[in-house]
């Protein structure tokens, strides 16, 4: 009886508190409801990846099939190729790529004329608002058959270079385009790690003698190293996503067989072909679900060598 009793006055505490704070649980409510409809409710759809689609049926009314979707899956060669153009691919992103913004917030950190930070802030950050059809854009018109760079070459008597059509620059293409883009926004985060440091610690490096190179590595590099941690888990858990908007816009006919990562196989499984919703649906479940297990190895090491993690 205590116990009913005890649960009782919880719930009318629990309602107390919601009719107190009603102001507040109103303005959660539209959020709750936007997840509820445009994140969770489409979730259902992933019952694809166990049904034989069709369109006549829809899909609540398509058969189920089990997981004869993924044994087709698992015997398309293309399909593991993708995968394992995927990983490499980003393995290069995490070499290339995820230092850059670290480097920069640093550098950047060391700009001590306040105006001067300011533009350069704003000139690594713009080009973050570009989409990447205007950067495939740039790219076309700058190192393409007829842009600036080949048109420079053939002024100066060289043989124009093939860049935007050849298989062997596109990989490495896309770590510049990214890091051109990317680099000023994402090392935003880590100016606003920066910025939390105690500054008497710079105060009393100063005193002892530190140079500006021994502070940044031995008072600011510890100090972002949580960031950046956490930063890299969440770089760690989208190996499997390889950037579907760049690869997209960036690649060509005579580039194809590098860029089929395992997004470009998605589209060209649902979009160039017969469609095939339930196969294309049963490889975006393989590859978010790999990437969950992907963010959950790296939180656990992150925590095993003594770092922080995602976690609790």
């Amino acid at each position: 009886m205590s116990q009913s009793k005890a649960k009782s006055s919880r719930i009318a505490l629990f309602w107390t508190q919601v009719k107190k704070n009603r102001q507040v649980y109103f303005l959660l409510l539209f959020g709750i409801l936007w997840y509820a409809i445009f994140a969770y409710g489409p979730m259902y759809g992933l019952t694809l990846a166990f049904k034989q689609y069709r369109a006549v049926d829809g899909i609540f009314g398509s058969p189920w099939v089990g997981t004869q979707v993924f044994e087709y899956v698992f015997r398309d060669p293309a399909f593991m190729d993708s995968v394992i153009r995927t990983l490499w691919i980003n393995a290069g992103r995490m070499i290339f790529q995820f230092p850059i913004p670290v480097i920069l917030s640093l550098l950047l950190n060391e700009v001590r004329l306040g105006k001067s930070k300011k533009v350069l802030q704003s000139i690594f950050t713009f080009p973050h608002f570009l989409s990447w059809i205007i950067v495939s854009s740039i790219m076309l018109n700058v190192l393409g058959s007829q842009g600036v760079f080949n048109s420079f070459i053939k002024l100066m008597g060289g043989e124009p270079l093939s860049i935007i059509g050849n298989s062997n620059f596109f990989v490495p293409l896309l770590y510049i385009t990214e890091n051109w883009k990317s680099a000023g926004w994402s090392a935003i985060i880590y100016m606003a790690a920066i910025a939390g440091i105690d500054q008497e610690q710079y105060e009393a490096a100063e005193i002892d003698g530190a140079s500006r190179l021994q502070r940044m590595i031995h008072i600011t590099l510890p100090g972002i190293q949580v960031t950046v941690t956490v930063m890299f888990i969440l770089a760690v858990g989208n190996l499997m996503t390889a950037g579907f908007d760049q690869v997209f816009n960036l690649s060509n006919p005579a580039t194809a067989t590098v860029a089929e990562t395992l997004d470009m196989y998605i589209y060209r499984v649902t979009f160039q072909s017969a469609s095939d919703f339930s196969f294309s649906t049963a490889v975006s479940l393989f590859k978010s679900v790999i990437n969950f297990f992907l963010l959950v190895a790296a939180d656990r090491l992150s925590k095993r060598f003594g770092g922080s993690g995602l976690f609790g």
